[in-house]
């Protein structure tokens, strides 16, 4: 089985890297860091993937997270993928959480590590992938709130 960790960058998907490495060693499951790019420069600069004015490049964004993965779980596997757009009355996280889904049931994943600080606050939160994903029962869902 393999533990699937949703990494952008943050510091919150840092720690859950983190804590599925710890996690892995300890069940002997390995890690997979997934990063999930959609092709929209917004998005990538409000995460910091790009600095102001850099032309969008999907395949310098994965570069850049691969190396963030390999800096903190070096032993862990980096997978990156770009969404589809399937519908336009998706919003962007809907299309993330479609991806990390699809790669989840790829990978015949045992746990989900999600960095979310508002997951589980409100009902339904609409910028995280937390709530939909731990809808799926194929998986366990570990959510962690704090980077500390």
């Amino acid at each position: 089985m393999t533990l699937l960790v949703p990494f952008d960058g943050s510091e919150l998907s840092t720690a859950a890297l983190d804590r599925a490495t710890e996690f892995g060693e300890f069940t002997g499951e390995d890690v997979v860091a997934l990063a999930v790019i959609p092709p929209d420069a917004e998005f990538a600069r409000d995460r910091g993937w790009l600095d102001p004015g850099e032309q969008f490049d999907t395949e310098m964004i994965c570069t850049r997270l691969r190396q963030r993965v390999e800096d903190v779980a070096p032993d862990a596997r980096f997978r990156c993928e770009e969404t589809e757009e399937t519908d336009y009355r998706a919003t962007l996280t809907t299309d993330v959480t479609r991806t990390i889904r699809q790669v989840a049931a790829d990978l015949q994943a045992s746990i989900i590590f999600v960095g979310s600080e508002n997951a589980g606050r409100v009902s339904t939160p609409l910028t995280s992938v937390g709530n939909p994903l731990s809808e799926d029962p194929r998986y366990d869902v570990h959510i962690v709130r704090h980077a500390d």
